[in-house]
């Protein structure tokens, strides 16, 4: 099999500082402390596929220096570079240029790290070309659409189902958020088109589900909200997570509250849309932290997708004991395998997270929920 590989070096960079994207505010990120996301996690898949097949049965093809080959050469999986000339500052036109001359060589798989941005920029540059299935290896900081796998070991899966021939290529949607918007805690996502992608269950995220605005989901979220308030201790610090059912705990505490972004809540104040140093700063007592979080509405993503503030770093010093998952009856329903999933780009942090937590699903209702 011929599989094109292409990576967005700065995708994900505006995660653990709190920008909600990296589109068009790279400087601002790097500024704020920003360091690379993408390189590392383009090379844990190329480790994980090195491991699990036999490497003439995959032959890669990538771009030169960050966009690929750096990171083919860390993994010790040995390509082929596209005659493509890459600046120091990579832009969208090299991932598009990296597809058409990809689609040229005739590659059967294109894989991408990056986010939603740059399955954008992969889905525009094949409206001209001839369809190649396409797999996202998740490196973004919201990632909407369905083209991503869970985490690049999966994506490794994946691609080496693909090429045994045992997995199935289905549409999935292609969607980018307005972060300008996001920034300003509006929710404003753009289904762009589809892309066709290898399908293996419980492998590969599919697009997120938006929580329905019905009378009986708020009340399932006002109840869940009770029962959170009832059980809170009153001199705790808690973190805040993204979404609407969170926002309703801060409503019926009195506080505001972002929609999309991560809050602290401590003695009836609240210090709104913080980022990974702010955390580590507000805090003074980790052992009487909590954090509440919902997951992603049919993708079942805990942690990694639009909540990087709360880093690896900041779950391993509250523990697994004091974070507190809420989640209505019709969420946990919509979530495909029933299973929740973690991907915060640390293994100790991700196996810390699986087994089995609580999920508050109703008034004094509790469920037992996997964690993958």
């Amino acid at each position: 099999m011929k599989m094109g590989f292409i990576v967005n070096p700065i995708a994900g960079m505006g995660g653990r500082v709190g920008l909600k994207g990296t589109d068009h505010i790279l400087k601002d990120a790097i500024k704020r402390g920003a360091q690379p996301i993408a390189p590392r996690r383009a090379t844990e898949f190329l480790q994980k596929l090195r491991q699990d097949t036999a490497q003439p049965n995959i032959e890669v093809l990538t771009c030169p220096g960050i966009m690929g080959e750096d990171e083919a050469e860390a993994a010790g999986y040995p390509v082929q570079i596209l005659p493509i000339r890459i600046e120091e500052e990579t832009k969208a036109e090299d991932t598009k240029t990296a597809v058409e001359l990809l689609t040229a060589k005739e590659v059967d798989l294109i894989v991408f790290v990056g986010g939603d941005g740059t399955a954008k920029d992969v889905f525009d540059a094949m409206q001209s070309l001839d369809a190649v299935p396409v797999l996202g290896v998740p490196s973004g900081v919201k990632m909407y659409s369905g083209v991503f796998a869970i985490s690049p070991a999966d994506a490794a899966d994946i691609v080496l189902a693909f090429a045994q021939g045992q997995a199935e290529v289905a549409e999935f949607e292609v969607m980018d958020a307005n972060e300008e918007a996001i920034r300003n805690d509006a929710f404003a996502v753009k289904l762009h088109g589809f892309l066709k992608a290898p399908f293996v269950p419980l492998r590969i995220q599919g697009s997120k589900m938006v929580s329905p605005e019905t009378v009986d989901e708020k009340e399932s979220q006002d109840a869940i909200a009770k029962f959170i308030i009832e059980e809170m201790k009153p001199e705790a610090t808690y973190i805040l997570g993204p979404g609407t059912t969170v926002r309703c705990v801060a409503e019926m505490l009195g506080v505001n509250k972002t929609l999309l972004g991560v809050d602290i809540y401590r003695n009836g104040k609240v210090v709104l849309d913080v980022d990974e140093k702010c955390i580590l700063k507000e805090v003074k007592d980790w052992k009487d932290t909590w954090i509440i979080l919902s997951p992603i509405g049919h993708q079942g993503i805990l942690l990694g997708r639009g909540n990087q503030q709360i880093s690896p770093e900041i779950v391993k010093l509250v523990g697994k004991e004091r974070i507190i998952v809420a989640a209505t009856r019709s969420k946990l329903q919509s979530i495909e395998g029933n299973v929740l999933r973690v991907d915060t780009g640390d293994a100790e942090a991700d196996n810390m997270l699986k087994g089995y937590i609580r999920v508050v699903s109703d008034y004094r209702e509790w469920r037992l929920t996997q964690v993958q």
